[in-house]
């Protein structure tokens, strides 16, 4: 099999800040895998947070030909050879997940979501992101979102309840609420308090990774679901969050694509957690491969490739906030002309 590589610049439609950071564009990576016959295509959305930028992600990638067989089937060996050459590289191992997936549901005929055995009609709502801004740009951009049922919401400035309160005097949307990390636990105590105001959904990852006790005490304190994202990165993570979490945000680019998403999902549900499928900044290829996924979720925030204004892509759609999935063999994704 031959692999190839892509960096492609994704231009936000609206800088987008959440708690630790602001930005304008993003730097992904596509990859390529082909037979000789069909070619499946994954993509790479690196974090800085988690280590990994275009650059890095490049240089991963230069591995892979010598880790891969020459069966797309054999996911689990060729998954399994990524994540010990590669650990330190999430959404490279995604990238080249995603695009063997791809391939080896092509070579079947089938999408993606029906190889696995999943329903498409059980795809959930997905939340359209807003980042953190002015109270008055944020009740705009709420208003540019107004034909998505659930809206989630990046918390973690001194502006918090002031932002709430321009969202609920302009929509009464469900509303989720992401605070990356941004507050302390004295915060995140008073936040989850002062939300509950607001009719709000979730609230999802209110502390940084780490520090059981505070965690503990936020959940107490909360009168709606607490998730975790940070927190959380592949299935081994899981335990050491039961009981102070009520569920997950899943995530490819975090846990190294397909394979690892369903371990994760599994482990979550086996600890009696609820499961969310989410997304960094990514083309319709890594979002459509997440939404395949999807029907095991009990929440999806799969909205990366709407934020952006030059996705090369197309794949899943969103009608009336639902998640629709191709039809097409693989993933299903086709280059826009």
């Amino acid at each position: 099999m031959r692999l190839s590589t892509e960096t492609v610049r994704l231009d936000l439609i609206h800088p987008f800040r959440i708690a630790r950071e602001v930005s304008d564009h993003k730097q992904n990576v596509l990859v390529r895998i082909s037979d000789g016959e069909l070619t499946g295509t994954g993509e790479a959305a690196p974090s800085r947070y988690y280590g990994e930028d275009a650059g890095s992600v490049i240089r991963a990638l230069e591995k892979v030909p010598s880790l891969l067989g020459g069966d797309p089937f054999e996911l689990e060996k060729s998954t399994d050879r990524l994540a010990s050459a590669l650990p330190g590289d999430p959404s490279a191992r995604a990238a080249v997940d995603i695009a063997l997936h791809d391939l080896a549901a092509q070579r079947l005929g089938v999408p993606l979501y029906r190889w696995l055995g999943l329903d498409p009609a059980k795809t959930p709502v997905t939340s359209f992101t807003i980042g953190i801004d002015e109270p008055a740009t944020v009740r705009r951009k709420v208003r540019e979102a107004a034909e998505y049922p659930a809206l989630k919401i990046k918390l973690g400035s001194e502006k918090d309840l002031d932002i709430m309160r321009a969202i609920r005097d302009e929509t009464d949307a469900r509303i989720r609420i992401d605070a990356n990390a941004g507050w302390t636990a004295d915060q995140a105590v008073e936040m989850v308090g002062r939300l509950s105001e607001f009719g709000v959904e979730l609230v999802e990852q209110p502390l940084p990774p780490g520090s059981p006790a505070d965690w503990h005490r936020v959940r107490e304190a909360a009168s709606m679901p607490v998730f975790a994202d940070e927190s959380v990165l592949v299935s081994p993570d899981v335990p050491a969050m039961a009981g102070l979490v009520d569920g997950v945000n899943v995530k490819l680019m975090k846990c190294g694509g397909v394979r690892e998403a369903l371990r994760l999902i599994h482990t979550a549900r086996a600890h009696g957690m609820r499961v969310m499928i989410g997304c960094m900044i990514e083309t319709s290829v890594a979002i459509t491969a997440a939404a395949h996924l999807s029907p095991l979720a009990d929440y999806a925030d799969l909205d990366g490739n709407l934020l952006i204004s030059n996705d090369p892509f197309s794949g899943a759609n969103v009608r009336q906030g639902r998640l629709v999935l191709p039809e097409g063999p693989g993933i299903g994704i086709a280059p826009r002309s």
